[in-house]
């Protein structure tokens, strides 16, 4: 029985490890696979969605342009690795008056639930918080209430309801660059109204001892979701981001399986340790292949490009177990 529960994903950007390398987690050769100017207007492009779409893969991708207003765009990729980006931002029709106008939007998750994909990033509205919107063509992008009142960050879907209702990881934080953040659950009925918020995990020590993120979309295991999260450092040059991965329980996902003590990958490359916000390797995106256990991760690094990583997911599941709190 596979491991993944989930469709094949037989076109899966991938790279076998490289000779000489025994990390669970290994980078891309192609790396940065998307640099800073990809469009004219680009300052940098980085911490962005990827999802399988009509048979190639379609991006949400955030783009900070050279005013340095943080945008999100459209792309299209017929392989995953080389990416067409709209040069205009994204057509976000807002009919709830009272939540607009838009003021900024940024490290955009997305997956697909039913027929449509849902998309969450941070939103300004007075302060960050959980934009919601749902698409059917990756062109016009349907806008819903907040998830949450201000201050939020990092608002990660299930890809499946749980209990029957949708599900959402988040990281309540402040209005700055927030010294803390632990991860937390909720539940909706339908993607308006938010509740049955349950704790899930929260800072341990090192590499993931002053905040802690969910990064991609969930994937979901016969051990349970398994989820990427990113974790910082508060070093004597500032915030380190790097990131590891745990399994949540199937049923209830607030509940912690396993959770990696060290990580899987930190910034140690010059694209992760040089940009814009330097040190920085941040996940906001997974594709999966439920029949050769590959896993490709998209990652932001140094807040600048966006970067690809790989792994094998039995491997990678073994390797959490055997490195758990």
């Amino acid at each position: 029985m596979p491991t993944i529960i989930g469709p094949a994903l037989p076109n899966i950007p991938w790279e076998d490890r490289p000779q000489g390398v025994t990390d669970v987690v290994w980078r891309s050769s192609k790396n940065p696979i998307v640099p800073r100017n990809a469009i004219p207007c680009a300052n940098s492009i980085f911490n962005s969605a990827v999802v399988p779409f009509e048979g190639k893969f379609a991006g949400v991708f955030r783009v900070d342009n050279k005013e340095r207003e943080m945008r999100i765009h459209s792309a299209f990729s017929e392989d995953g690795v080389h990416w067409d980006i709209d040069p205009e931002t994204w057509n976000l029709v807002n009919e709830i008056e009272d939540i607009g106008p838009f003021e900024y939007g940024y490290d955009p998750r997305c997956c697909k639930i039913g027929d449509e994909y849902v998309v969450t990033w941070c939103n300004g509205y007075h302060g960050p918080t959980i934009g919601v919107a749902v698409t059917h063509d990756f062109k016009t992008y349907y806008q819903k209430e907040n998830a949450f009142l201000p201050f939020n960050r990092n608002g990660v879907m299930f890809p499946r309801k749980i209990n029957g209702n949708y599900a959402m990881l988040s990281r309540p934080s402040d209005n700055g660059h927030t010294p803390f953040g632990d991860i937390y659950y909720s539940e909706s009925p339908d993607m308006t109204y938010w509740g049955k918020h349950r704790y899930v995990m929260g800072t341990t020590g090192g590499w993931q001892s002053k905040k802690i993120g969910a990064g991609p979309i969930p994937i979901e295991t016969q051990e349970g979701w398994l989820l990427f999260y990113h974790g910082v450092l508060n070093s004597c040059n500032g915030f380190v981001y790097s990131f590891g991965a745990a399994i949540l329980d199937i049923d209830q996902p607030w509940k912690v399986k396993y959770r990696t003590k060290p990580y899987l990958l930190s910034p140690q490359t010059q694209y992760e340790c040089v940009g814009d916000v330097p040190n920085v390797a941040f996940p906001c995106a997974a594709l999966s292949d439920a029949e050769t256990g590959r896993i490709t991760i998209y990652y932001g690094g140094a807040d600048t490009v966006i970067c690809m990583a790989h792994c094998q997911v039995d491997e990678l599941i073994r390797f959490i177990k055997e490195n758990s709190y």
